[in-house]
């Protein structure tokens, strides 16, 4: 059985995105969805959000349209629905940390009942005898949901970012998983990933048209949120199935710009003794600008790390277990010497500081 490319419902969802994002934005003027600048955030002047209901509407329109909706579909529809809802009051209205983080738990349950679920790891030690979770399969799959969903939020701090992020997290899902099927047969759901990966590639891409710096619309919560869940649940979708113990790491592969710099946020708060939730400048990104980088060029720095990570998935899948621990040990390295230089590890690093004009802040 070979994966088929969904031609027709990519350029729905392009075309869409293309068309519908113009009308989020006035609507986002009209109901108050603005994001004012302020001491932490880096634009400068007012800027509509809830960008992410343009790529939620040409994702979800495209997939009805096109595709047969199947349980796990329809469970991925559902939860997505129930994000961008979560979103929509945040971008409008604005929610505490606690009221969101139950909200994204709830969305993240709301998969399970539909064949979404993690239910088994495979076993380093030995890929006939996976580990089964059992009980702890619901835990680990709200849990894997949430902290994806929160790391692609966090990361939303510069034009396009968040949506070029999961753009190549997106695309490199869907090859991971097409060769995936090609090596090792295709499981259920393998399939309707890559279809479903590949249109919400389409549907960044007409999002990104207005969203890429000089920004005319922010993703907001609502599409940050939103882009975080739906490449959470595409990659249990996708990868689950897999016999490979380096299966399991893929996705955190994928995801390593959200992933690492959330995880370099927790640890640099708590060693600094600061609430975990308390936002501060000191992301990859801010850090970027902060050494001189133009925003431009900050946004594109990042692109090319997700890139290098991208075909690192991809060539984890193509070598043999043993040289892939190899490789994985080899690419942490350099990750967190990196992290380290450039300051976002909370380890003591500490890049230079460059003040930056105006002009090169998000506008």
């Amino acid at each position: 059985m070979l994966v088929q490319i969904p031609v027709t419902a990519i350029v729905l969802a392009l075309g869409l995105a293309l068309l519908v994002t113009p009308l989020v934005k006035k609507y986002a003027f009209k109901v108050g969805a603005l994001d004012r600048p302020d001491q932490r955030k880096v634009h400068q002047r007012v800027m509509p959000r809830l960008g992410g209901l343009a790529i939620y509407v040409s994702f979800i329109a495209a997939v009805l349209l096109t595709m047969d909706i199947t349980l796990q579909v329809c469970g991925l529809l559902v939860g997505g629905t129930l994000i961008i809802i979560l979103g929509f009051f945040d971008d409008t209205r604005g929610l505490s940390p606690r009221l969101k983080l139950a909200g994204q738990i709830i969305a993240a349950a709301a998969v399970i009942p539909f064949g979404l679920e993690v239910n088994s790891l495979t076993n380093p030690f030995s890929n006939e005898m996976p580990i089964l979770l059992g009980y702890l399969s619901i835990p680990v799959t709200v849990l894997w949901i949430v902290s994806v969903t929160n790391a692609v939020n966090l990361i939303d701090g510069l034009d396009g970012l968040a949506g070029g992020t999961s753009f190549i997290s997106a695309l490199t899902l869907a090859g991971v998983v097409w060769i995936e099927t090609t090596t090792s047969g295709v499981f259920p759901g393998q399939s309707e990933a890559v279809a479903l990966a590949l249109i919400l590639v389409a549907s960044i891409v007409g999002f990104l048209r207005y969203n890429f710096y000089p920004a005319k619309i922010f993703l907001g919560d609502s599409g940050s949120m939103y882009l975080g869940f739906s490449l959470a649940s595409l990659s249990i979708m996708g990868m689950a199935k897999s016999a490979t113990f380096i299966s399991v790491i893929i996705p955190v592969v994928i995801l390593g710009i959200p992933l690492l710099d959330t995880v370099f946020a927790i640890v640099r708060r708590y060693c600094g003794r600061r609430p975990i939730f308390q936002p501060d400048k000191e992301h990859l990104h801010h850090r970027l600008i902060q050494m001189g980088l133009s925003h431009r060029q900050a946004v594109l720095s990042i692109y090319g790390v997700n890139v290098v990570l991208g075909l690192s998935a991809i060539v984890l899948t193509l070598i043999s277990p043993k040289q892939a621990v190899i490789f994985l040990v080899i690419l942490s390295t350099v990750i967190l010497m990196a992290a380290n230089k450039i300051g976002v590890a909370g380890t003591g690093g500490q890049a230079p500081i460059v003040p930056q004009p105006n002009k090169q802040q998000r506008s």
